[in-house]
């Protein structure tokens, strides 16, 4: 699954790229309305190469809602996995059989990992690696993850965890999105590993990433947390439970 908004310059290539890593799976675009034809590049390049679909949306919705809608497009489509990546070559195509090997091995979440041995982020300052690194602590010690990098967008996912969780109470976006769906599917009891990736900046096209983005992920970290620590203490949400539509972006512990 590859998320696009004004992905022109990178498309093409990453589709014929991550069909030669892994000739057998299928691809597709989850297109947020790009006005500068990605969609349309995409329809092109699927005339001759296999398996490659395009999901339409009419607006820019956040990174969750396009990835959330891409696991239910692999669901009803009968997919055995579902694959989380870029479309701006910051995540490796050489990289995906690695990825999903381990699904064959009963994991149901593998994460690419810039932090396990191996783990790489070549030409970042040290203030971004801090922060990242920062998050992904921070993460893993109020949610109790176990894993390194939670933050990453680089991953694999069972069809059969993704049908145990509700997709429908996941509403975060960007790093956010990511922690959430590890936060949910070790609630949902899946083994989870993490294999060793390099992560390199985008060469062409705009970063989506924003100051927000990053906000938004520290403050429902912190609520999700409380909650964890709420159902602990009391095994329920403080003054009777949090009523949908309420807290940060609507995210609950039920």
């Amino acid at each position: 699954m590859v998320p696009t908004y004004n992905e022109a310059a990178n498309i093409e290539a990453l589709l014929r790229a991550v069909h030669a890593a892994l000739p057998d799976a299928g691809i597709l675009v989850v297109d947020d309305g790009s006005p500068d034809g990605t969609a349309e590049l995409a329809e092109k390049a699927a005339v001759d190469i296999d398996d490659v679909h395009v999901l339409r949306r009419t607006e820019k919705s956040g990174l969750g809602s396009a990835y959330r809608a891409g696991f239910r497009w692999g669901l009803a489509a009968g997919y055995d996995a579902c694959v989380e990546m870029d479309a701006d070559f910051s995540h490796d195509p050489g990289a995906l059989p690695g990825l999903v090997a381990p699904l064959e091995d009963g994991y149901e979440l593998v994460v690419g990992s810039r932090y396990v041995p191996g783990g790489s982020i070549p030409n970042w300052s040290w203030s971004r690696h801090l922060l990242s690194w920062g998050g992904n602590r921070y993460a893993d010690a109020v949610l109790g993850l176990g894993v390194r990098d939670s933050t990453a967008g680089f991953r694999a996912y069972a069809a059969s965890v993704l049908e145990r969780l509700d997709l429908d109470r996941i509403r975060a976006e960007g790093y956010g999105f990511q922690i959430e769906m590890t936060y949910r599917a070790k609630q949902a009891g899946a083994p989870i590993t993490e294999v060793p990736i390099s992560f390199v900046d985008r060469v062409a096209g705009e970063s989506k990433m924003s100051s927000a983005i990053v906000v938004e992920a520290f403050l429902l970290v912190a609520w999700w947390g409380l909650g964890r620590v709420a159902r602990r203490v009391t095994g329920r949400w403080p003054g009777g439970g949090v009523r949908p539509g309420r807290g940060p972006s609507a995210i609950m512990e039920r």
